[in-house]
C-alpha cells in the first residue's frame, strides 16, 4: 500500500514539473513579458479569424503582435491594436490587410511599407487598410453563379 502511494505520489510530482514547463515555454514563446516597442492601430472593415495574440508581419516576417480588437460604436468598423517591434519603423503611408495563412491556417496583418519620409509613433494609426475575406462566402458565391449559368445554357 505505501509503495503504490509513493509511485503515485512520484507520477503526480512528475505531471505538475511538465506543465510548469510547458507554461514557462509558452510564457517565453509569446513574448508576452518584452515591454520594449511601440503601439499602432488601424480599423478594418471586417476582421473575421483574428485574435488577441495574432502575427502581424511583413514580408513574411513577424514584425508585431495584436493586443485588442474592439468595435468603434460610431463607425462600427473594428479597432485594432498591435504591438510592434521597437527596432523597425514603418512610413505613416503603411497600409495593412487581414489575410490567412492558407485554407485551414490562421488570420494574421500583413503590411505593406510606404514610401513616405515620415514615420508612424507610437500611438499612430494605419489608415489604409482592407478588412479579411469571407472565403465560404466567396465559394458559395462561386457556386450560385456557376448553378445560374448552367441552368441559363438549357
Amino acid at each position: 500500500m505505501l509503495k503504490d502511494n509513493l509511485v503515485e505520489t512520484l507520477v503526480g510530482a512528475f505531471v505538475v514539473i511538465v506543465a510548469t514547463l510547458f507554461v514557462a515555454y509558452g510564457y517565453s514563446v509569446t513574448e508576452t513579458g518584452s515591454s520594449d516597442g511601440y503601439r499602432l492601430s488601424a480599423q478594418f472593415n471586417r476582421v473575421d479569424g483574428l485574435t488577441i495574440g495574432s502575427d502581424v508581419r511583413m514580408s513574411g516576417i513577424k514584425v508585431g503582435t495584436v493586443v485588442s480588437l474592439e468595435l468603434d460604436p460610431k463607425s462600427y468598423y473594428a479597432n485594432v491594436v498591435f504591438s510592434m517591434n521597437g527596432d523597425i519603423s514603418f512610413p505613416d503611408d503603411t497600409s495593412a490587410k487581414i489575410t490567412s495563412e492558407g485554407l485551414l491556417g490562421g488570420n494574421y496583418i500583413s503590411l505593406s511599407p510606404g514610401g513616405s519620409e515620415d514615420f508612424l509613433e507610437d500611438g499612430g494609426e494605419i489608415l489604409y487598410t482592407q478588412g479579411s475575406v469571407d472565403l465560404i462566402e466567396l465559394v458559395s458565391q462561386a457556386l450560385f453563379s456557376a448553378g445560374d449559368g448552367e441552368s441559363d445554357q438549357k
